[in-house]
């Protein structure tokens, strides 16, 4: 106790995050890294199926933690290990699906686990659009408003790992809007050992999904390059009424060491989903036909299923070099992925609207719509050791191209075309070089300021504008420059402390240029915000356990609005984001450990000190885990607080909790040519709540609201092996 107490005296930082923090919880009662580059095979795992290697041990708190925060972080942040995927959600699940259970992050999935786009994926009330989404370092997501599509490029079984940063990371950090946080998603890695693995799923909702993959092993004839190809299907009824989805994936990736010191990886991934989509439903649906209404089977019904569907392709490829050249690690990535999106739906899904097209009195009205686009990257990092610490230096450059048309259609006539509502191409380009110093202090200090330059440009080419409806040929481009500071202190080997200062940006979104005049002064300005955050983590084979306060203050915050299908965004002023987050796991004994979380946040106006939408007052977790021998097991419950799902504290929305259950047994030598056979046992949503959990928009025609319910109860039953 003396050495510690000495230790905090040594450490003024240490001394003021552990101060803040105490004083915090009595206020609130009310970049992917690389490894050493001269062992470049290191980053395959041992065996397929194998356990992490931060989990070697199972019997322990860091290996049985849902999330986890880091040592070596300079900001909030919580891990979810593959471990946890694989034995804790469904295998159909989305990336927003895992990261539900994380501090701070709400998630809605009104169809159940990964069968539909996630509605209202928030973290601390940040809205998608207002913080990234990464895929091996790569920022991707529309062109109009940053927002993405969690069915739409890859799934759980070729998912290797997420990490959740709430902040806007140092300057090395790239992407649209760091501020609100990223999610970073990272693939599956090929293993050093050959082999081929199955997986089939059955549950709820005539759900099933099938997948195999293929690991070379380390193929010593070609150089020591290894490669993983795997291929998965989804099909499923779907939790909504009439909301089927089915859904193909196709990934893959190699890595080839050329040399000692370069380390080349390839990797692919091809998604093609059909979903049948609803746009939420009435309050007077919901008493009607029940919580699960979704589309009707009414072919004279403008909510027919087969009048409102998605057909989505993409795909995302990359080609990635780390290397050293004297002093210099460098690691370049260049980058491709594509969105093509054809999209049907009729024109008044709620019952609002009557029937009626130009082609008969009773013929069923619709829209068609196409949004398609294509993005090209490169991701540039390079550092090395001068003097007392580390100089990092980089640049992200990246173009997309995007089409958009929407027109109105006969349903009944099998999609004929009526009007062109409006037909656009626009493109954005975005430059963002970075430098940053890490300067390494005396006592495990480490201090590091850096500044990021961002540079973006909109250009809109349209023959029929959407919202003006005339011709528009508009650009402009925006620009800023960001400072921010981080400052670490590694107090002894299991635990540390850190304070980040960051300003963050995000550039307009396309509805800036829908208007007729072709100057875009007087538009609204760019999300600015200062980001101000203070935390510690702490970390045994025992425990884990991390704390942060956050505060940021926001200027020109952007709130949207859904109406008939289309978001509408309004500028909300200035707004103050703050609040204390925790997650903590602790390991018991005789293979139990039992993990909590407990958030308090606040999202306010300025002017009016109204709540921001869809921006819970609070979020917690709790739940026991228990892995021994073959047997593994956990019962985790996810609450989310209070909040309002329009502006002006308008359609409030009340807290919900949701308990899942899992249970998987491994047999590992089933038989000569069978080892590590996992059977699997899912229940998720055991207590069955079906309430009203978020606002989905309002009807175009008299602009009652919609709304989204909780999921109902729902098993799966999983079996795997590897041969």
């Amino acid at each position: 106790m003396q050495r510690v107490r000495s230790q905090l005296r040594q450490k003024p930082i240490t001394q003021f995050v552990i101060a803040s923090l105490c004083a915090a919880g009595a206020q609130f009662s009310f970049a992917q890294s690389s490894g050493d580059l001269g062992s470049v095979q290191s980053s395959a795992a041992a065996a397929p199926g194998a356990t992490p290697s931060s989990a070697v041990n199972p019997e322990t708190a860091p290996a049985q933690a849902p999330t986890q925060g880091s040592l070596s972080a300079t900001e909030p942040q919580s891990i979810i290990s593959r471990h946890y995927i694989e034995n804790s959600t469904a295998p159909t699940s989305n990336y927003s699906d895992i990261i539900q259970i994380a501090p701070s992050v709400s998630n809605i999935d009104p169809n159940g686990a990964g069968l539909m786009e996630s509605q209202s994926t928030t973290i601390r009330g940040f809205q998608d659009g207002q913080y990234n989404v990464t895929f091996d370092g790569i920022p991707f997501g529309d062109s109009n408003d940053f927002t993405h599509h969690s069915t739409s490029f890859f799934m759980s079984p070729n998912i290797g790992g997420i990490k959740v940063d709430r902040g806007p990371g140092d300057a090395s950090q790239i992407g649209f809007a760091t501020f609100g946080g990223t999610i970073a998603v990272t693939s599956v890695e090929p293993t050093m050992t050959p082999g081929f693995s199955v997986l089939g799923s059955y549950g709820s909702f005539n759900t099933w999904l099938t997948g195999v993959s293929l690991n070379t092993g380390d193929m010593q004839q070609w150089g020591d390059a290894r490669a993983v190809i795997g291929y998965n299907h989804v099909g499923s009824d779907g939790y909504l009424t009439n909301a089927a989805q089915r859904r193909d994936n196709v990934y893959f990736k190699l890595e080839k060491p050329l040399g000692d010191d370069t380390l080349l990886t390839i990797y692919a991934n091809y998604n093609r989903i059909h979903q049948n989509v609803s746009l939420g439903a009435t309050a007077a649906q919901i008493h009607q036909f029940g919580p699960d209404f979704g589309l009707s089977s009414d072919p004279g019904s403008q909510s027919f299923y087969g009048y409102n569907f998605d057909q989505i392709n993409t795909d995302l490829e990359y080609i990635d070099i780390q290397t050293k050249v004297a002093e210099w690690k460098i690691d370049n990535k260049a980058y491709t992925y594509a969105y093509y999106h054809d999209g049907f739906n009729g024109l008044d899904p709620n019952g609002e609207t009557p029937n009626g097209t130009a082609f008969g009195p009773t013929n069923v009205p619709g829209q068609q719509i196409a949004n398609d686009y294509r993005a090209f990257g490169d991701i540039l990092t390079a550092e090395r050791q001068i003097g007392p610490g580390k100089l990092q230096v980089g640049a992200w450059l990246t173009h997309q191209s995007n089409f958009r048309d929407n027109l109105n259609v006969d349903d009944s006539l099998n999609f004929a075309q009526q009007t062109l509502n409006f037909t656009m191409h626009d493109t954005f380009l975005t430059f963002e070089p970075y430098v940053q110093y890490a300067w390494e202090l005396p006592f495990g200090i480490t201090v590091t300021p850096g500044v990021k330059y961002l540079s973006f440009n909109r250009d809109i080419d349209a023959p029929i504008n959407q919202g003006s409806g005339v011709p528009a040929d508009f650009s402009h481009t925006w620009t800023k420059v960001l400072p921010s500071l981080q400052v670490h202190d590694q107090i002894n080997s299991n635990w540390s402390a850190y304070f980040q200062y960051a300003q963050g940006f995000l550039a307009p979104n396309l509805n800036v240029f829908y208007v007729q005049n072709a100057s875009v002064s007087g538009q609204p300005d760019p999300e600015q915000t200062d980001n101000y955050q203070l935390g510690t983590t702490y970390k045994t084979d025992r425990m884990t356990l991390s704390a942060d306060l956050y505060y940021i203050n926001f200027r020109n915050a952007v709130t949207s609005r859904t109406v008939g299908g289309n978001t509408i965004f309004t500028n909300a002023g200035g707004a103050v984001y703050k609040g204390f987050e925790s997650e903590g796991t602790y390991y018991a004994g005789l293979g139990f450990s039992l993990y909590g979380n407990l958030t308090f946040n606040s999202a306010k106006q300025k002017d009016t000190n109204d709540w921001l939408p869809n921006a819970p007052k609070m979020t917690a977790a709790a739940g026991v885990l228990y892995e021994h021998g073959p047997l593994y097991g956990s019962l985790l419950t996810k609450f989310v607080g209070h909040q309002f799902g329009d502006t002006g504290d308008a359609q409030p929305i009340g807290g919900f909790s949701v308990t899942n259950f899992s249970a998987v047994y491994t047999i590992k030598n089933l038989a000569s040519w069978m080892h590590d056979t996992r059977i699997g046992f899912e229940v998720d949503n055991i207590f069955n709540r079906t309430s009203i959990d978020a606002l989905a928009g309002f009807t175009a025609a008299d602009s009652t609201p919609l709304y989204w319910t909780i999921p109902g109860r729902a098993f799966v039953g999983t079996v795997s092996t590897d041969f």
